[in-house]
């Protein structure tokens, strides 16, 4: 896995932007790899499926006439990515998928949190650690093989809106009824302790079961039964797909150059190859896995979509009611307004925040530049903090 990583976070790579040469170089380095392990392409062309997308163009001052400045958005081209899709060979069958996402953010420009001159992002635990147990599931998934075929996909463009998940869904190269589950490896490489999250638990009523009768090291699983969120996984949801999402927790080296190899807990990272390794072979053994919605309403372009941005960094793996603060950026709204880590939200105006999805719907229904009065728990007493949003 350190070879994976390191080659993943090299300077040839430049961060793995979706739609740069950095992100070339990740898929022919994946491609060669999987293809030195006898798999297969699943692709639309070998094992590459391409995408297009437009970039966010870039802010462009001009001078009228009469000297007046004003601003325009600057002329791009469509941009490609790449995704890059493996089968392992099996008796027929439906599918499981197991993914990770190899892109991340490049120089930094969009989705940073970093405030200053510009840097490569080398994305280790986001998300080289994933494609690294990827790459090591399908190691051992294909020196032993299961009997029901599974897809190894390594997405890309899940940094800009999940657009390469989202993609396959709608060209998929496997036809989707045909997929019995799918797994998604995001930020795996920071276990702290034994304590794994597991999102999707809820999207179907074998996941808990299966969970437990895999968990023979003793995790610390914190699961969360929802099947949105963000990451890839959340495009086989919307298909009526189970999934599941493992995932070690949030960091203060999110979206920044900072996130490097020599921080990752390869450990941590072994461990969790392990439990997916005996998932996937326990999974053999199931029948049908039948589908649970776990919102009332389920539709793709119901995904939020925030105006606004608090500059702080969630712990995804605190589960005792509100949100729990991992991390504030400097400069941004939740700085300004006092927030500290280690808060909890409580409340923001009116609403009593829940757990990260009521806050994620709270962010839905603001205005940047409106201000708010936010409730916070710090060392088990109330606060009330005035935040101005961005």
């Amino acid at each position: 896995m350190v070879i994976d990583v390191n080659r993943l976070t090299s300077p040839e790579m430049a961060g793995r932007e979706t739609g740069t040469p950095g992100e070339w170089a990740a898929a022919q380095y994946l491609d060669s790899s999987f293809r030195a392990l006898g798999l297969r392409p699943r692709g639309d062309s070998l094992a590459f499926q391409v995408f297009t997308f437009m970039p966010h163009p870039p802010m462009q001052v001009h001078e009228t006439e009469d000297g007046i400045s004003q601003m325009g958005m600057a002329l791009v081209q469509e941009s490609r990515g790449v995704n890059v899709l493996f089968e392992a060979p099996a008796a027929t069958g439906k599918w499981g998928v197991i993914a990770a996402h190899y892109d991340h953010l490049g120089m930094g420009q969009e989705g940073s949190l970093h405030r200053g001159d510009s840097a490569v992002h080398p994305g280790a635990d986001d998300n080289a650690s994933g494609v690294a147990v990827l790459l090591a599931l399908a190691q051992d998934l294909t020196d032993s093989p299961v009997k029901h075929p599974l897809l190894f996909a390594a997405f890309s463009g899940e940094e800009k809106g999940l657009m390469g998940s989202n993609f396959f869904c709608e060209e998929p190269t496997v036809r989707l009824d045909s997929i019995r589950y799918m797994i998604n490896l995001d930020m795996v490489g920071r276990m702290k302790g034994d304590t794994l999250a597991v999102f999707g638990t809820g999207t179907t009523p074998r996941w808990q079961v299966l969970l437990d009768s895999c968990n023979t090291e003793g995790l610390i699983l914190v699961p969360s039964a929802d099947g949105m969120g963000p990451s890839d996984h959340t495009s086989f949801y919307l298909e009526n797909i189970p999934v599941l999402h493992f995932f070690t927790g949030q960091h203060v080296d999110y979206h920044k150059p900072s996130d490097t190899g020599e921080k990752l807990n390869y450990e941590g990272m072994l461990k969790v190859h392990r439990f997916v390794e005996r998932l996937v072979r326990v999974l053999e053994q199931e029948g049908d896995m039948p589908f649970v919605a776990t919102q009332d309403t389920v539709r793709k372009d119901t995904t939020p979509r925030f105006k606004v941005t608090l500059g702080v960094i969630p712990d995804y793996l605190y589960s005792a009611g509100g949100v729990k603060i991992d991390g504030v950026t400097a400069g941004r709204p939740a700085a300004r307004g006092g927030m500290q880590r280690g808060d909890i939200i409580r409340k923001i105006d009116d609403l009593e925040i829940g757990d990260l999805y009521v806050y994620m719907e709270a962010l839905g229904t603001l205005e940047p530049g409106t201000k708010s009065v936010v409730v916070v728990e710090r060392n088990g007493k109330p606060m009330t903090l005035n935040i101005t949003w961005d």
